[in-house]
């Protein structure tokens, strides 16, 4: 149960900071509506960074591996196609690109309940990060925009200020986001028994079980079914009925970053 502390003139006051405790959100599908590589790659597109034709492509990647079901065969591969186009784009291009996605087309579609839900964590003194496959200079956007403690992502190496085409670690999905959180919590002091951890998808058990209160948002049906068996609390701010899975998870890991790097490779220009 979340604590909230007032006063009787201004209302809600920040309480003192909760030593050991931090709350955890994905990303795509449970902090904001849909998948926010979907975006960046809809403001390449904009941008004529890759054609219609490349667009259907990209989109009937994401209907067959949602069709297929994640698997990390498949994020393998896909992770391997991504590195090759992502070298040689520059750090700056990223970060530019996700300030502008995030004013144009993520702020408008965070889910207001899942917002309010990091905002309530922040006000009783909980540290509050995001965790996503996401390029972690996207993810640091989201969270800044967000006034969030921090974020973790998938980190590229860098060299002079770009991408080299090789990961420092793997992308942050399934296992790896458990991993990533495990070591948050030995540097920062963390009992992850108290801490809380937010998700949509099946994919983030993982990391749902290894805390004291995992919470399913917008869960897709194998995460509904492990929430319910487990005595999860659920969360679906969906509107009215369940959103089409395909529609909202259109851009995944896999799908998503394919996405990405497809349309960002042609900002290296001729020649590269």
């Amino acid at each position: 149960m979340l604590e909230e502390k007032y006063d009787a003139v201004t209302g809600p006051r920040a309480a003192p900071a909760q030593h050991g405790e931090a709350a955890f959100f994905d990303v795509d599908n449970t902090l904001m509506r849909g998948a926010s590589l979907f975006h960046v790659a809809r403001k390449m597109h904009q941008r004529g960074a890759f054609t219609l034709p490349e667009v259907a492509g990209f989109a009937w990647k994401q209907f067959m591996f949602i069709l297929r079901g994640e698997n990390m065969d498949d994020v393998h591969a896909v992770r391997d196609s991504a590195l090759t186009l992502a070298a040689g784009i520059t750090v700056a291009d990223v970060e530019a690109l996700g300030e502008e996605v995030y004013d144009e087309m993520i702020e408008s579609r965070i889910w207001p309940g899942a917002k309010a839900l990091a905002e309530q964590h922040l006000r009783v003194g909980r540290k509050v990060w995001l965790v996503t496959g996401t390029p972690i200079e996207v993810a640091t956007v989201i969270s800044t925009r967000l006034g969030l403690t921090g974020a973790l992502g998938t980190v590229g190496e860098i060299v002079d200020g770009a991408y080299t085409g090789r990961l420092v670690g793997e992308i942050l999905h399934g296992p790896a986001k458990a991993m990533a959180v495990r070591g948050i919590a030995e540097s920062e002091g963390l009992d992850l028994t108290r801490c809380w951890a937010y998700s949509d998808s099946h994919n983030d058990i993982p990391l749902l079980g290894m805390v004291g209160h995992p919470v399913a948002i917008n869960p897709d049906s194998r995460l509904r079914r492990h929430a319910r068996e487990n005595n999860w609390p659920v969360y679906d701010f969906r509107s009215g009925r369940r959103a089409a899975t395909l529609g909202l998870k259109a851009a995944t890991v896999g799908g998503a970053v394919y996405g990405l790097w497809r349309g960002t490779s042609r900002l290296r220009g001729p020649g590269h």
